[in-house]
Order: C-alpha cells, then sequence, then structure tokens
C-alpha cells in the first residue's frame, strides 16, 4: 500500500508525519486513518501537528496498514510478543503475530531478548501490517557482557538499525534520571519495568546520567529521518497497588512531558507510557495528571492492574482498569494476558489477552460515546432478540469462541435457529416469552392499567432518559392514592 507514497519522501531530510502535518500537507497515510476512523482528514492532520494523535509508520516499513493513536480516535490495543532467554525463536514469534492479527491487536511489540534479535524482528516486520515497536535497550544489553561497558553510541547505532529495518516505534527509557532512583527505594516492588532497571543498573556503575536523556537530540534526528515514533517509557510506573501514585511516577512524568517538547521541537511524533498497577479510584486522577504534564500526547498504559492477588488472571485485572483508563483518556492500551507475573505467553495467551482488551477498549468507546461505537453492540442485541444465532457469532469480538460455547450443548445445525439456549431451554426463554406476549398484547391493556401506574412510569422514563444524556433529574416521591399531575 505504502511503496509508493514512500518512494516520493526519499532523499527528505525529516520524513515524519508530524513534519508533513506541521507544514499543512495531508499525507496518503493521514487520508487513510480518516477514512478507517470516519473523521475528516483536516482534523486527521491537525490532531498529528498538534502533537494529540500520531501515526506510527516508518518509511521502511511499506507492508503497514497506516493506523492512529489519539483521544480523537477509536480507542487502540498493543500486543506485547518476543522471545526470552529460555524460551522462543522466530516461529514461534511468527505464531503469535497471526494471532495478533487475526484477533485485532492495533500494534505489536517485539520485546526479544535472546537468539537472533535482528533476525526475528526482521521476520515480525515483513509479516506485520499493524505498527511494531521496540526496546532497543533489549538488544543493547544482549550484545554485551558487561552493562557498563556500554556506551550512548552503542546505543544510538542499534537504535539507528531498527529504524532501518522499518520499526515503527521505540520505547526509549529517557526519563529516569539519577536523582530519581532514591525515590524507588521504599517501594514494595522497586523498578519493575525491565528497560527502567537496566538504565537504573547503567548509571549506578559507571556514575553517569542516562544516555537516552543526554543523548536525546541525537535520538530526534535518527527518528526524523525514518520516521520512527517515541513511546516515552515509564520506567518508574508502580509495579503493585502500594507503589501507585507516588513521587517517583510523578516526578519521571514530568521529565517525559519536557522530553515531549524536546521531540516535538524536531517534529517527531511521541506517546507517552503510563502506569501498570492503580486502584480503581486512582486511575481518572493519573490520566488527568498526564495529559497536564505531557501536554496530551497520546498516553498509552499497561492495564492498568486494579488487584495484585490474581495470578494467572492477570487479563482480567489488567482489564478493568484498561477500560477505566481509556474512557478517561487513554488513547491506547497496552494489554496483559494470564502469563502476566508468572511465564512467557504463549499463542493462546496472546489471543486471551487480545479479546480482554478489545473488550475493555471497546467499553471505553461506548462510554465516551464515540460515533458509531454501539452501533455493533445494538446489532447484536437485534440479532439475539431474533434467535440468530449465526448473526450473533459473526459479530461476536471472538465468533469461533462463541460458537463453540454455544455448540458445547446444541450442537445441531437445527439448533442455530432455535428459540433457546441451553441454559433456559424451550420453556423459560424469557425473550422468546416476551415475543410471544407481543404477539397477543391487545392495544387495550395499557387502557386498563391503573391511572396512577401509568403516570408514575411515565416519570420513571422520562427522567432515565434524562440521566442517560448526562443531565439527571431526581424522581419526585409519590403518595398513591393521590391525583397525578397532569403530563
Amino acid at each position: 500500500m505504502r511503496a509508493e507514497w514512500i518512494e516520493r519522501r526519499r532523499g527528505l531530510p525529516n520524513v515524519t508525519q508530524m513534519h508533513f502535518a506541521r507544514t499543512g500537507v495531508v499525507t496518503e497515510e493521514m487520508q487513510h486513518v480518516a477514512r478507517r476512523e470516519g473523521l475528516p482528514a483536516e482534523l486527521i492532520r491537525a490532531e498529528v501537528a498538534r502533537g494529540r494523535m500520531i501515526i506510527p509508520a516508518n518509511v521502511n516499513h511499506p507492508e503497514l496498514e497506516p493506523m492512529c493513536i489519539g483521544i480523537a480516535a477509536k480507542c487502540k490495543i498493543n500486543a506485547n510478543i518476543g522471545n526470552s532467554q529460555i524460551d522462543g525463536d522466530a516461529k514461534s514469534e511468527l505464531h503469535k503475530l497471526e494471532y495478533c492479527l487475526k484477533y485485532g491487536a492495533d500494534t505489536v511489540m517485539d520485546l526479544s531478548t535472546g537468539g537472533d534479535i535482528p533476525h526475528i524482528r526482521d521476520e515480525l516486520l515483513r509479516a506485520s501490517t499493524v505498527p511494531l515497536g521496540t526496546v532497543p535497550t533489549y538488544e543493547a544489553i544482549e550484545r554485551v557482557k558487561r552493562i557498563e561497558s556500554l556506551t550512548p553510541q552503542d546505543l544510538l547505532d542499534i537504535v539507528e538499525e531498527q529504524a532501518k529495518q522499518g520499526v515503527d516505534y521505540m520505547t526509549i527509557h529517557a526519563g529516569i534520571l539519577r536523582d530519581f532512583l532514591p525515590l524507588a527505594q521504599h517501594r514494595i516492588t522497586g523498578i519493575v519495568s525491565r528497560g527502567g532497571a537496566l538504565m537504573a543498573q547503567w548509571m549506578l556503575a559507571t556514575g553517569r546520567e542516562n544516555p537516552w536523556f543526554t543523548h536525546f537530540d541525537q535520538l530526534c534526528e535518527i527518528f526524523a529521518r525514518y520516521d520512527v515514533s517515541f513511546s516515552l517509557g515509564d520506567s518508574l510506573r508502580p509495579g503493585c497497588l502500594a507503589d501507585a501514585s507516588d513521587q517517583a511516577q510523578f516526578a519521571e512524568l514530568r521529565v517525559l512531558g519536557y522530553l515531549t517538547q524536546k521531540a516535538w521541537e524536531h517534529d517527531v511524533q511521541v506517546m507517552i507510557e503510563g502506569p501498570g498497577h492503580v486502584p480503581m479510584d486512582q486511575i481518572e486522577m493519573n490520566m488527568k495528571i498526564e495529559q497536564e504534564a505531557c501536554f496530551e500526547a497520546p498516553f498509552y498504559v499497561l492495564g492498568p492492574l486494579t488487584t495484585d492477588v490474581a495470578p494467572g488472571y492477570d487479563h482480567i485485572t489488567s482489564a478493568i482498569g484498561a477500560a477505566l483508563a481509556g474512557w478517561h483518556g487513554a488513547s491506547m492500551l497496552c494489554y496483559v494476558t494470564p502469563a502476566e507475573h508468572l511465564t512467557l505467553p504463549n499463542a493462546d495467551d496472546v489471543r486471551q489477552g487480545i479479546i480482554a482488551y478489545k473488550i475493555a477498549a471497546h467499553a471505553a468507546d461506548v462510554a465516551r460515546r464515540r460515533p458509531g461505537a454501539r452501533d455493533r453492540d445494538d446489532a447484536l442485541s437485534r440479532a439475539r432478540y431474533a434467535f440468530d444465532w449465526n448473526q450473533q457469532f459473526a459479530l461476536s469480538l471472538d465468533p469461533e469462541a462463541a460458537k463453540a460455547k454455544h455448540d458445547e450443548t446444541l450442537p445441531h445445525d437445527a439448533f442455530k435457529t432455535a428459540e433457546f439456549c441451553a441454559m433456559c431451554g424451550p420453556k423459560f426463554c424469557s425473550m422468546k416469552t416476551h415475543t410471544h406476549l407481543e404477539d397477543k398484547t391487545h392495544p387495550t391493556v395499557v387502557e386498563r392499567a391503573p391511572e396512577q401506574l401509568v403516570q408514575e412510569s411515565l416519570e420513571f422514563a422520562r427522567n432515565a432518559a434524562l440521566a442517560r444524556t448526562g443531565s439527571v433529574v431526581e424522581p419526585q416521591p409519590v403518595r398513591m392514592g393521590t391525583k397525578p399531575a397532569a403530563a
């Protein structure tokens, strides 16, 4: 799709979507995103120019189908894959990528830390139609025997290598500074970000400031040449509820806001990574503080997990937080799988994580009342009421799972048109009963109801409709036996 678009930009010193947007150009990528989102192309351009939306689209990733991340667009989800030093290879990661594309991940991150990392990444890039992200620190550490031997130039060289391959966005842990390290000492879980912990280790071993921070301008120059987007990493994100919203987290967030402005000076796109474990009552506050501290750059949150007591089910504990975060302004949700905190995710873990987060992102879009967000819900509800089982399956986020669950007890094709499922059977289905009641109800039935009850019902319905639109009307107490007020 993008081969011809990219060819026309070769040789330009800055090829970022933000650079074009700020010069008034609506790129082909912006036009494509506008069609996908059902938004005006000029709105997309304006949001990208402002920095409130990004289109991760490296010029060396022509296989990519452009998408956007920003509060004006639908809430997106990211899926992390990648091997470890213990398990995984290119074949297994491609299988995970296949699941990501099948079940609807909007972006994918390759977090490989072992084996032939460049080969794995190249295989994934050539097969991926969604933006691919990386954490360059991982490969940098894999290449050296001792972390203190790593130089700032080593980091910059690896970034350029990955940019040349076509990586669309990179997590850069530039916000963790030497002065912040003591702030994490009181925590239960300390520093839980892998990239953040590695940079802390490097700073302590060398006695020098974070090289990602000191060489940020050189990073921006590389990113501008290839149109790589920053995902500014939250090195000091909380790793448990007790550590949430502390001084360390917010000190780093302020630095990320400063770096956001530095990147924008180079016309480089930025999104901000957000916290991992946050109680439900603190999520809205976290979203608002990020928007203020980072000048409304898109917020990309990991979860957040709303409780720490459910290893093996953290795709659920985190999807609860993710839905709330998306409702309150997060632009992209990084999925968590059932393997979180326990092991390397396999392909089925990837599937479960994606489905959980597709639910969270969709719930957030409905809550934010995005145009058309609820259309699918309403269509599925109508299919359910009509006992159109095949349409229900088709409209589900995971049609195969929905059909398989139904067919566990009623597998025959004849039951795909039956007016019941195995829960209620043929005699106890409420919707079937109501459907048949509708056929038999005479219009005079309502007229026979007591006048007072009708009046109360109408008042209740009016108030409920007003409440749904944001104007809450408190129902007035009604004394039975009194004459109702005129409608």
